[in-house]
């Protein structure tokens, strides 16, 4: 498998080199039987292209492409007004937004989050989880507590894409603490990634059905999408980033302030976590309990308060959350 890459001089270029709807790269794939990608933002230009294949092949397709990219210029171009303002977007802008790379045009409801690869519009379902959003675009730290099934990390996730997409941010990190490993990675068989594969499997999971698991791996692979184990950011400073902590029950109160003094300039920071889901010996030193004690009224850290209200999983798990809470709240020694 070999990689190219093409910058370019501006999104003029990119437009003409892409085509209408995208179909000078569409066919370009077809006809070679590559991957080519649209990337914003580098040190190199504005915008870029990724040719992905057999070496011979994206030898053939790079060719192509610089042909294109030395072909004149149309004498004339549409003036703005002859745009179709609702056309449905191109695959670079919407059907394939996690490479977005040109500025989508096409406009979208105002409670759109994202569109995933299937064409999907992703919106808030409930009032928490519009609030949630909305933080997350006002505020540069959010931090969300609530039970599972309620879309706090799946939300995130779209939102960490969007801002890619839009260009505020050049990456997402992903993290989480490996409570049932002690941190202690090197225990487990593999490398890095496969390490902590299975505890960062919910935040795979809302990547695949966004962007789709090839896609993905080509994020992690480009570092586009950077998956660190909490034990791992001590020391970091992390500018121009979406930053995730998902999990955040599970953290010790160092850990957490660790992770939270991490936040470098034009950075993002979303935390999530659920209490009553601790795996720690002590529920009491959860570091996501104690953030919420020292951090509330500071200005610029919101918190977004779920409920079981907000479950969007299957039925039976708004009833299952309500029967454990019920068992809490039942005095200790009291009829069973």
């Amino acid at each position: 498998m070999v990689t190219k890459r093409i910058y370019l001089k501006s999104s003029d270029e990119a437009l003409r080199i892409l085509g209408q709807q995208d179909e000078n790269m569409r066919s370009l794939e077809n006809k070679y039987g590559v991957q080519i990608f649209v990337r914003q933002g580098g040190a190199h230009g504005d915008f870029s292209l990724v040719v992905r294949g057999a070496g011979l092949k994206v030898d053939r397709a790079v060719g192509e492409i610089e042909g294109l990219r030395a072909a004149p210029e149309p004498s004339t171009r549409p003036e703005p007004a002859a745009r179709q303002p609702f056309a449905a977007p191109s695959r670079a802008q919407a059907v394939e937004p996690a490479f977005f790379a040109l500025p989508a045009k096409t406009p979208m409801s105002p409670d759109t989050v994202y569109v995933t690869v299937q064409g999907k519009r992703i919106v808030p379902r409930s009032a928490h989880q519009k609030n949630y959003v909305e933080s997350v675009l006002s505020h540069d730290m959010v931090i969300a507590v609530g039970p599972a099934g309620t879309g706090k990390t799946f939300l995130a996730v779209a939102c960490a894409l969007r801002a890619l997409q839009n260009g505020k941010v050049n990456r997402i990190v992903l993290t989480r603490p490996v409570v049932e490993a002690g941190e202690r990675l090197g225990f487990l068989p593999g490398d890095l990634y496969e390490k902590i594969n299975p505890y960062l499997k919910p935040l795979y999971d809302a990547f695949y059905s966004m962007i789709g698991p090839e896609r993905f791996r080509f994020f992690r692979e480009e570092e586009t999408v950077e998956i660190v184990p909490l034990a791992y950011m001590r020391g970091r400073t992390i500018d121009n980033a979406f930053i995730i902590l998902d999990e955040a029950q599970n953290t010790t109160p160092e850990q957490i302030k660790m992770f939270l003094t991490r936040m470098g300039s034009n950075s993002k920071m979303i935390v999530t976590g659920d209490p009553t889901q601790t795996d720690l010996l002590d529920r009491k030193q959860s570091g996501l309990v104690v953030a919420e004690k020292i951090l509330s009224g500071i200005e610029g850290i919101d918190f977004v308060r779920f409920s079981d209200e907000d479950v969007v999983r299957h039925a039976l798990v708004k009833k299952i959350i309500n029967a454990y809470d019920a068992a809490d709240k039942k005095p200790a020694g009291g009829p069973k």
